[in-house]
């Protein structure tokens, strides 16, 4: 099955618009939780977000969202028992991701029957994204844009040098929390995308390689964005040709990428020590 194939079909349509909004999600949120070093946060955020997806099998709720609100509240919960309750954040985040997991697989396991669609949430499909997904995270995507555009100053300052923030009247605790439901959020909003199991690697892997080539946040953002969205398009004609999860793909496309970029950048930097040493 060729490519330009697979465009005709409206479910792949839908699978590379829905990719394209999560990439800009994940791109902006992804960027910032790298040059933050909330990497640890954003895993324990996705593996505790299996609750709320337990929940919402179990009593009939819709999925994403109890799974939202069981996300938003643990990211809540990570920041105030690190910031106020003198417990290590590591030891937070690893309580509720705990938490979360086993919240969900006993939700999951007191349903009668198999939790419908279950490997989609764990592993991801976005064949299977619908237009409203599409159009939620086209709103998020729309939302972040504006946040940083308008406000990207202000939360560059709180997360790197909270003191000076402080002394210029900002609102410090209130940007982490805000920061830390757009995480919670973005989390959801693309489990579809490559899945639990799978989601802290898109929010870290292409911009960890748009890192590599550039320190400006800004400039970080937009080449993430590519990365992530290349990605995408590789792992979904992968996966619709093998018939396996796209996310699986997806993953192993931006990592290929990710080591490829390392590759060269050591190439080029071991060729300017040459040049220097000549």
């Amino acid at each position: 099955m060729e490519f330009f194939d697979l465009l005709s079909y409206t479910f792949f349509q839908n699978a590379l618009l829905g990719s394209l909004f999560a990439c800009i999600a994940c791109g902006i949120i992804g960027s910032y939780v790298v040059v933050r070093r909330l990497v640890f946060i954003s895993g324990g955020i996705t593996h505790a977000s299996l609750g709320g997806i337990g929940m919402g099998f179990y009593f009939g709720w819709n999925p994403i969202l109890s799974a939202m609100i069981f996300s938003i509240l643990s990211a809540f919960g990570i920041e105030w028992l690190s910031s106020r309750q003198g417990v290590r954040e590591d030891s937070a985040i690893g309580s509720f991701w705990s938490l979360g997991m086993a919240v969900g697989i006993i939700f999951i396991y007191l349903k009668p029957g198999f939790a419908p669609n279950l490997s989609d949430y764990l592993f991801g499909n976005i064949l299977t994204i619908t237009i409203p997904d599409i159009v939620y995270l086209a709103i998020l995507s729309l939302v972040l844009i504006l946040v940083f555009i308008l406000f990207g100053r202000q939360i560059l300052f709180a997360a790197f040098d909270s003191d000076f923030a402080k002394t210029r009247n900002l609102p410090v605790n209130l940007i982490k929390y805000t920061m830390m439901m757009g995480i919670a959020i973005t989390i959801v909003l693309s489990i579809r995308l490559v899945g639990i199991v799978l989601l802290m690697s898109i929010l870290t892997v292409p911009q960890m390689t748009a890192n590599l080539f550039t320190s400006d946040f800004v400039k970080m953002i937009f080449l993430s964005i590519l990365i992530g969205f290349f990605g995408c398009i590789v792992g979904l004609f992968l996966s619709a040709i093998l018939d396996v999860p796209s996310g699986v793909f997806i993953i192993f496309t931006q990592i290929v990428v990710f080591l490829g970029a390392r590759w060269i950048v050591r190439l080029i930097q071991k060729s300017k020590q040459q040049r220097v040493a000549a």
